[in-house]
């Protein structure tokens, strides 16, 4: 596997890292850390950063499975929230539930540490070459 390590701006921001990734289901795991300048009055982490979190763990899902040389270009994201996300660390998992040639479906789900399903989100994207950097 070529890729390794996750880096870039937007993923330190997230706390974001690397766990696992199966090649047999195409899944990969990542942790998360959702930092006090993302909880909203309400007390959970704001809805569109929760889809980045499900964004990231889909997208790398995708890039391990294609050794690196791709990356998707979400056509759409559809995200369920059915907890209040909460600061501090999160559990990511990503999954290819279908690569094509020109469409890819993804899923993503994320937990709490101890496992409670918090949100969920499904998105179709285009497989794209990956961009350096």
């Amino acid at each position: 596997m070529a890729v390794r390590v996750i880096t870039a701006p937007h993923a330190e921001l997230m706390g974001v890292e690397f766990v696992a990734f199966d090649a047999a289901s195409e899944t990969i795991t990542v942790n998360f850390t959702a930092p006090a300048s993302f909880i909203t009055p309400r007390g959970g982490v704001q809805g569109g950063l929760v889809a980045g979190f499900l964004d990231e763990a889909m997208g790398w899902a995708h890039v391990w499975a294609t050794d690196g040389a791709e990356a998707p270009l979400n056509l759409d994201i559809t995200m369920t929230l059915l907890r209040l996300v909460p600061q501090g660390k999160l559990v990511g998992k990503g999954r290819v539930i279908r690569r094509g040639r020109r469409v890819i479906f993804l899923e993503g789900e994320l937990f709490d540490l101890d496992g409670t399903l918090l949100a969920r989100a499904t998105s179709t994207a285009i497989p794209t070459p990956r961009p350096e950097g």
